[in-house]
């Protein structure tokens, strides 16, 4: 399912398998919440680069459900994507609710923010809904750890995850067949917050159950980089080097060099789509904020060595414009380049952990970012 093909460091070229293609790592998800990538239809998706992308089993379960997607073939033919999708499993949206969810050893019961109804998600429930959506990566439900928390706090959390990881592999083994794909791939997560001795132990314990592939949760939660870094540094290195990683709803392009040169194979965030959407476009030379006046008349385009169909075709002046009177137009071609510019990002990382040139690479990257930030 997963080969590790060259290392450079930590940084770690690899292939995944999955049932609806092989993905090339480390590799960037866009994050698809409603069976789409907002204002990306799935050509323009493959055009940018995209290899696989995440889904929403909280949203999706809501609207317009799980039953009728897979009466309808699964989440793949309802949205026209082809490639892997892999689903979460709802719980950090749950998180996210606050005060409206009740959280109890058998699940999660909460109120749909769509109409008020009352909704339970227990392990067994999210790993039927993301059967029958039909995702090629799977899961485990979790309890996102709050931050802050004590080590007590953090320890109940984690060990509460621990047992609902085992019973999520329990029912993905006895649903596996009955599922829209049968050759879909279970991930476990390593919760912990932020206690290096915590997530050692969450991590010994999904090695005990056995999943195909690894996450990390429980970051970019508002804890500091330096704590990020400083758990990321404690954990990667015990994890299995046979099977992917994953960091989870991470991040910056500073964030996902990081990463890998740690060791991680898989990201996903909202932040290239959304901060597109909002005119905060990705350079060579750092933010570009497209709403401010020095745009207005400026001819040239969001970067000048990238090779998307945005910058190819469009000034910043036309993208202030766009942006200025809410054409929908804007956001699209601010969400390509993104989308874009953190493909190409990953596809320079791969280069370069296979020509031994990582080091390398990453200094010129974090030079040009330091020293020439357009961010003002």
């Amino acid at each position: 399912m997963f080969e590790v093909l060259e290392t450079d460091g930590q940084a770690r070229r690899g292939r995944l398998q999955l049932p609806h293609g092989s993905v090339e790592t480390p590799v960037f998800q866009p994050c698809g919440t409603y069976g789409t990538v907002k204002g990306m239809t799935p050509v323009e998706l493959t055009r940018c680069g995209t290899q696989m992308l995440l889904g929403n089993t909280f949203h999706l379960m809501l609207r317009p459900g799980d039953q009728q997607i897979r009466d309808l073939g699964g989440l793949h033919n309802f949205m026209g994507w082809s490639g892997p999708i892999l689903t979460d499993s709802g719980g950090f949206q749950v998180f996210s609710l606050g005060d409206l969810r009740k959280l109890d050893e058998q699940g999660v019961v909460f109120k749909s923010p769509v109409n008020g109804d009352k909704v339970q998600l227990t392990p067994e429930s999210s790993i039927q809904v993301q059967g029958n959506l039909g995702s090629d990566v799977v899961m485990v439900l979790d309890e996102c750890t709050a931050h802050p928390a004590t080590p007590k706090q953090a320890e109940e959390s984690m060990l509460l995850s621990m047992r609902w990881a085992r019973r999520c592999r329990d029912a993905f083994d006895r649903g596996r067949e009955e599922s829209v794909n049968p050759g879909a791939k279970l991930f476990g997560i390593v919760q912990g917050g932020m206690y290096e001795n915590l997530r050692q132990v969450s991590l010994e314990g999904l090695l005990e159950i056995g999943f195909d592939g690894y996450a990390i949760g429980g970051l970019s939660v508002g804890e500091s980089k330096e704590d990020m870094d400083r758990v990321l540094s404690a954990l990667l290195p015990l994890m299995p080097g046979g099977s992917p990683r994953y960091l989870m709803g991470v991040g910056t392009p500073q964030d996902l060099v990081r990463g890998v040169a740690l060791g991680v194979d898989m990201f996903d965030c909202v932040m290239p789509t959304r901060n597109g959407r909002n005119g905060y476009l990705f350079s060579h030379s750092g933010v570009v904020k497209i709403r401010n006046a020095k745009h207005k008349n400026s001819q040239r385009p969001i970067d000048d060595r990238c090779e998307c169909y945005t910058c190819k075709n469009f000034t910043r002046a036309y993208l202030h414009h766009l942006d200025r009177c809410g054409e929908m137009l804007g956001a699209m071609l601010m969400t390509h380049h993104n989308l874009h510019y953190y493909h190409n990002l990953m596809a320079q990382l791969r280069e370069a952990i296979e020509t031994g040139t990582f080091r390398t690479l990453t200094r010129s990257l974090f030079n040009d970012w330091n020293n020439n930030d357009e961010s003002v």
